[in-house]
């Protein structure tokens, strides 16, 4: 059993027929519907079936077949087709295609201008149970499509001539002119001991796809042993080597990149799929998001580069969507859209070149955002002393009050709201005591009912201005001032903000003149409102409260040590 085993393996390799293999051939041809063809396709049809058959195939063949005509013929091939059998299907004449369907016509087709999509399979052969037939012969069933007219008027859904078609595995399709096929089969299928591919090579005027193994013959000779092979073991050796390329495929496919197609391209340069597997590692290495994307795979960004390539990002106007060191859906996003600013190839990913590119235009931008800012700041200065120089700077009580109204976070309302309890303390102590109980109640109730009732009851107060500021303040609130604030705080929750980056935006506040208080992570009333001021002079939303564009313009081009 183990001689006869390698015997099998020899056999095929060597590309010797066991005895009982047979050459079939099927070889149709239908004349052209175009008047100008000068093809004799029935003179090419008797001589390559004589040729054939003199060479020692089996053949069926025909001339101007109908459409039942065709079909027996091809019952007949399935009905005979043995295990081993080579097998060639030669069809010459009209054909016509849908988006994804091709048939060959027949001539009883008539006034082809009647056919469409879903009439045409009455008077034509699909090629798909053409190469399905075929299939069944898998490295041993050649297909020779003869295409000479085709100039065809045809109905809805349907255009002349070959279509898309899928070549199954094992399978060898030759295209050309019905003579061009005819001297390929007198010439090449008729010798015995070469391969298509050394056959195709000698021939001009077609083109070939599918199966085309360089080193093994397509026509093989006999053992000369008869009994040596038996059927069982041939056709498991051959289902062994089959069963191993079909494996490789397998996990080429599912891998679907450049390394693995090159792998079995390596393991089988003349495999069915050989020729499949190299038009993949054709496409992928041409594919320039591919390639992108292996070139910025080469880079090895870590975690911490690629979050500096999101905040540098976020401070053009990019948005990744967060800062998290994860280039996912929104990362990828925000560098397409930095890549069309640039009018550069919208991979999607990042080169070397672009890295420092992207890092220059950043920190040009932070630049930009420090001076602009500087700049603000200055104005508003300028303009909150000049307002003091008005207003407060005289030291009257409305004064002290409109400046804090105006500049709650002003450069002098730390002064104001010091003169102002110099005159709260006045007031308390000149008041009756039913008022100072009257204001106590309404500061306890702390609502805009409270104060308003106060003011009903002591119009000449001498908590009155206090109770009107605090009822416009409550004014306000209601609008959505306090609603906005909230909204403010829980996105600033969201960031988890640890004490160590809570003192580095502290820090970088006093740096830029905010002058937040203490470094200590704590965010108290004084550092909200050096907030509030970096807001606004930053031209953001003014709410005391940070969030991730606030956190990327405050600490741009910042660098701190805070230690661990």
């Amino acid at each position: 059993m183990r001689g006869n085993s390698v015997a099998i393996v020899l056999a095929l390799a060597l590309g010797v027929a066991p005895l009982w293999a047979e050459d079939r051939s099927l070889i149709i041809g239908n004349d052209p519907v175009d008047p100008a063809s000068t093809v004799a396709v029935a003179t090419e049809v008797n001589r390559i079936s004589r040729a054939l058959n003199g060479a020692g195939f089996t053949t069926l063949d025909g001339s101007n077949l109908a459409t039942a005509a065709l079909r027996s013929r091809l019952d007949r091939i399935l009905r005979d087709l043995g295990p081993t059998d080579t097998l060639v299907i030669m069809l010459a004449g009209d054909f016509v295609h849908s988006s994804g369907q091709t048939w060959f016509l027949a001539p009883n087709s008539g006034d082809t201008t009647g056919l469409n999509l879903v009439s045409i399979g009455a008077v034509a052969i699909n090629l798909a149970t053409v190469f399905e037939l075929a299939g069944m012969a898998p490295g041993r069933a050649l297909v020779m499509l003869g295409t000479d007219g085709n100039r065809l008027a045809l109905g809805r859904g349907l255009s002349a001539g070959l279509g898309r078609f899928d070549i199954p595995q094992g399978v060898a399709v030759v295209q050309g002119g019905t003579a061009d096929l005819s001297r390929f089969a007198l010439t090449g299928l008729v010798t015995r001991g070469q391969s298509l591919a050394q056959m195709l090579g000698a021939a001009k005027g077609m083109t070939a796809a599918g199966y085309l193994p360089q080193g093994l013959a397509f026509r093989t000779a006999a053992t000369g042993s008869p009994g040596a092979i038996t059927d069982d073991g041939a056709a498991k050796a051959r289902a062994a080597i089959q069963a191993a390329e079909a494996k490789d495929w397998a996990a080429a496919q599912k891998l679907g990149s450049i390394a693995a197609y090159q792998a079995y391209v390596d393991a089988h340069p003349s495999g069915l799929n050989a020729a499949t597997a190299r038009a993949e590692l054709s496409r992928l290495r041409n594919d320039p998001t591919l390639l992108a994307q292996q070139a910025e795979d080469a880079l090895k960004l870590d975690r911490e580069q690629r979050r500096a390539v999101q905040r540098q990002l976020t401070l053009l106007g990019f948005d990744t969507r967060g800062i998290d060191g994860i280039f996912g859906r929104g990362s990828r996003s925000a560098i397409i859209a930095w890549q069309k600013a640039q009018n550069a190839p919208a991979s999607g990913y990042l080169s070397a070149v672009e890295l420092q590119r992207l890092s220059a235009a950043a920190d040009r931008r932070a630049a930009e955002l420090e001076a602009e800012a500087a700049a603000r700041q200055a104005q508003l200065d300028r303009e909150d002393r000049s307002f003091w120089d008005r207003s407060g700077a005289s030291g009257e009580e409305d004064g002290l009050r409109t400046y804090l109204r105006q500049f709650p976070d002003g450069l002098y309302a730390d002064i104001a709201a010091n003169r102002l309890q110099v005159f709260d303390l006045k007031r308390q102590n000149a008041a009756a005591a039913q008022d100072r109980a009257a204001w106590a109640q309404a500061e306890k109730d702390n609502d805009i009912g409270s104060y308003t009732a106060y003011l009903d009851q002591f119009p000449q107060g001498a908590f009155v201005a206090e109770a009107k500021a605090r009822v416009a303040a409550a004014q306000d609130a209601a609008e959505g001032g306090d609603s906005n604030r909230a909204a403010a705080q829980t996105t600033e929750d969201g960031l988890g903000l640890n004490p160590v980056t809570r003192k580095l935006i502290e820090t970088r506040l006093a740096s830029l003149g905010f002058d937040p208080g203490p470094a200590d992570g704590v965010f108290d009333e004084k550092t909200r409102r050096a907030i509030r001021r970096f807001q606004k002079a930053r031209g953001q939303e003014v709410t005391g409260y940070i969030n991730q564009t606030a956190i990327v313009a405050l600490l741009a081009g910042a660098v701190f040590d805070l230690g661990n």
